[in-house]
């Protein structure tokens, strides 16, 4: 209804893990039918920040041209500690949706009152920021029932604990889990913006791993209903 005031978007992140075979794979699953967002649709695990993902302290911070990349187009009033917070919180969804773990090993075992990164942390890892690269911002348009300004991180399968097949404890709020190639993506039921990051993606592994992290991302809203797209 658009006599209505537009909802305000909710602060998301999603992660991209890419595996290395023969041809590069992504995990991706299928969102129930019951979700208000997205029903149906397959898409790449993350959520919502919450707010221990930005309380939450760790040893290592995200490369500097991720964070400046982060940091451009937002108000003045929104601190590091959040922005590092989105890309914790694709972590934490990807755990807690997949079941998978993604981190470094460490000797330092780290510790939160927090049940869900306790968890994470019980399995001798530290979430490896400073391999994390930030490739799209995309908001949801106005006038939707739910609304999202989600960033979007890519990690690679070396990062992966213990084991990539391995996602026996899923919260089940994605189903279908599957690996698949950037073109067996294709025939899937996508969002737009999704196919849209899955292109990004293939064009994004051309570069090795230390150009990728510096590789610019784009920023796509919408202005009086038609996509704007900057550069960050």
């Amino acid at each position: 209804d658009h006599g209505l005031p537009a909802v305000r978007p909710r602060e998301a992140a999603t992660l991209i893990i890419v595996r290395q075979e023969q041809e590069p794979k992504v995990l991706m699953g299928k969102r129930a039918a019951s979700h208000r967002f997205m029903p149906n649709k397959f898409v790449f695990p993350g959520g919502r920040l919450d707010l221990i993902d930005q309380r939450l302290r760790v040893p290592r911070d995200l490369s500097t041209p991720v964070m400046r990349r982060l940091t451009e187009s937002t108000r003045a009033s929104v601190s590091e500690n959040k922005l590092r917070g989105l890309a914790l919180a694709a972590i934490r969804e990807t755990f807690e949706e997949t079941g998978l773990i993604i981190g470094r090993r460490t000797e330092n075992r780290l510790h939160t009152s927090n049940p869900v990164w306790q968890s994470y942390f019980d399995h001798g890892v530290e979430p490896p920021l400073d391999k994390m690269d930030f490739i799209p911002r995309a908001v949801t348009p106005a006038y939707r029932t739910r609304r999202f300004d989600t960033r979007f991180f890519i990690v690679h399968d070396e990062l992966i604990h213990p084991d990539p097949d391995e996602m026996g404890r899923a919260s089940g709020e994605l189903l279908d889990l599957h690996w698949l190639t950037l073109e067996e993506t294709k025939a899937l039921d996508l969002p737009t913006i999704t196919r849209w990051i899955i292109d990004m993606v293939g064009e994004r592994l051309q570069y090795d791993r230390e150009e990728q992290l510096r590789t610019p991302a784009p920023y796509v809203r919408f202005v009086n209903g038609r996509a704007t797209i900057a550069t960050l």
